[in-house]
């Protein structure tokens, strides 16, 4: 009797496995501190579909092989059912509550930043109020640290510092935080002509001490803030300001100083400042406006960043994106995604990936480097231009009767322009255009890859107030600012 034929069983789907591995690499990244677990919410609130559609173009890999191999396909199964089903159900959560206003809602429900997680359940919050004074040294410096709640500086009179206290005590009863309260009384310490002002929060062991501090002190004297879980509002000051800041927001207004902020998690606005800014760290929102000095952001900015109105060079650098330009009259905004401006003066640099670029009424030189977005550039009174651009379009548009001679080539794209002037050659897979508008002009240099080049002739319309010149200064003499050399035309380089 023969035996029967068993059919082969077709092999073990990889689809799930190769999920869960992707998954476990993320959380492996953030617990070892390289992804921050707010960006790693982000990124999976954003792009958790990507997980579906890579179990599914697995699994019609997997149906092909088997076809080929004239073995039956393999279906989901109870577990690859389970776990896109729990997939769909933490990726719609995290969207959504990436939409929340956590902060506006604890502010409302009274959670703030300043509370640990043990501190929501059980016990009383128990609130005392202390004031305390010291003569300060003139020309001397304050250091101020507080771990919990919220630093405000104000201007006082003569030559005094003030402070009023306000504190919060989570405890079970009456007695222990009377105890609390006296192990964390804030402490004014003098060295020479530095003084030291600790809120001592921590003085009875992490027992849920929050401490706001009003503080008062001479318009000109130096500040340094150590700050955790709270925020720090510091105004009308003329010395130089150093905040160390995390989870929480700092507002600088009416600066006369220079003002240099290390954040970790931390949101930033600063306003009406006449010195230098410096931030740098991890910060979520930025926005510095209206400042006579320098701007200068390093690090990663996992929100928004605005400028708007700075005299002097600005200087941005992140993992993604290096910038550098001489003066915004107008307005910067950019994130993850787009860098829009308007108003801008060069020389300017920009390196940068995968982001959407428009620039408005742009003076001077631009050197420009971007892939996976578009770039979008209007010329107010350009200098030298030079545009890089792969897997995405270009547009440049040009100011009536504006002399400048324009060189452009695009591979696997066309070129399309609004000028008589320049000859244009659209081949099979290489585009180029040259040609000249006026004499003795700048030069305009565009390479597009995988993608269109537009150039647009633009309207009259009012331009903006030159730059005023900017005085020297002691020990600093005025410099006129160096210009970009003439851009060369390179060809564009295949992939690798």
């Amino acid at each position: 009797m023969a035996s029967p034929v068993m059919t082969p069983r077709p092999p073990r789907s990889i689809a799930g496995p190769i999920v869960l591995i992707l998954l476990g690499v993320l959380f492996l990244l953030g617990t070892m501190g390289v992804l921050n677990w707010h960006g790693l919410g982000w990124m999976f609130a954003r792009y958790w579909p990507l997980l579906l559609i890579l179990w599914g173009v697995i699994k019609l890999i997997e149906h092909e092989q088997a076809k080929r191999a004239g073995l039956p396909g393999r279906g989901i199964g109870a577990g690859g059912v389970f776990l896109v089903l729990f997939l769909i159900v933490a990726g719609l959560i995290a969207t959504q509550a990436s939409h929340v206003n956590w902060k506006n809602l604890g502010e409302h429900i009274q959670i703030g930043d300043d509370q640990d997680f043990e501190d929501l359940f059980g016990g009383s919050t128990f609130n005392y109020s202390d004031e305390l004074s010291q003569a300060f040294p003139a020309g001397g410096s304050l250091r101020i640290n507080d771990e919990r709640g919220t630093v405000t500086i104000n201007v006082a009179e003569g030559n005094a510092l003030k402070v009023s206290v306000r504190k919060k005590i989570r405890a079970e009863k009456q007695e222990d935080a009377d105890s609390y309260n006296t192990k964390t009384k804030p402490e004014i310490a003098v060295n020479d002509k530095i003084v030291t002002l600790n809120a001592n929060t921590q003085g009875a062991g992490d027992k849920g001490v929050s401490t706001d501090l009003d503080v008062y002190v001479p318009r000109n004297v130096e500040l340094v803030i150590t700050s955790r879980r709270g925020d720090v509002n510091i105004a009308g000051l003329t010395g130089n300001v150093s905040v160390n800041h995390q989870r929480g927001e700092v507002n600088i207004s009416d600066h006369a100083g220079n003002a240099t902020l290390d954040l970790e998690r931390s949101s930033a606005r600063l306003q009406h400042v006449k010195g230098d800014v410096a931030v740098q760290g991890r910060a979520n929102e930025v926005a510095v406006e209206d400042v006579d000095g320098a701007v200068r952001l390093n690090g990663e900015f996992y929100d928004t960043v605005r400028l708007a109105r700075i005299t002097q060079v600005v200087s941005f650098r992140s993992s993604r994106t290096d910038m550098e330009f001489s003066r915004l009259d107008g307005r910067l905004d950019l994130d993850s995604g787009d860098l829009r401006a308007d108003s801008l003066t060069g020389p300017m640099r920009l390196t940068t990936r995968s982001k959407d670029i428009s620039l408005d009424g742009l003076s001077g030189d631009l050197r420009l480097e971007d892939t996976n977005g578009t770039v979008e550039v209007s010329l107010h009174k350009p200098g030298n231009i030079q545009i890089e651009n792969r897997k995405g379009d270009v547009q440049v548009t040009i100011p009536p009767n504006t002399a400048i001679k324009i060189e452009a080539r695009a591979r696997g794209g066309e070129i399309s322009s609004d000028f008589s002037e320049l000859q244009i050659n659209n081949a099979e897979n290489q585009a180029s255009a040259t040609g000249s508008i006026g004499t003795n002009s700048p030069k305009l240099v565009i390479n597009s890859e995988h993608g269109t080049i537009e150039i647009r002739k633009g309207t009259v319309s009012v331009a903006p107030p030159a730059p005023p010149a900017v005085p020297a200064t002691p020990g600093h003499p005025a410099k006129p600012a160096k210009a970009l050399p003439a851009p060369k035309a390179t060809p564009v380089e295949s992939e690798n």
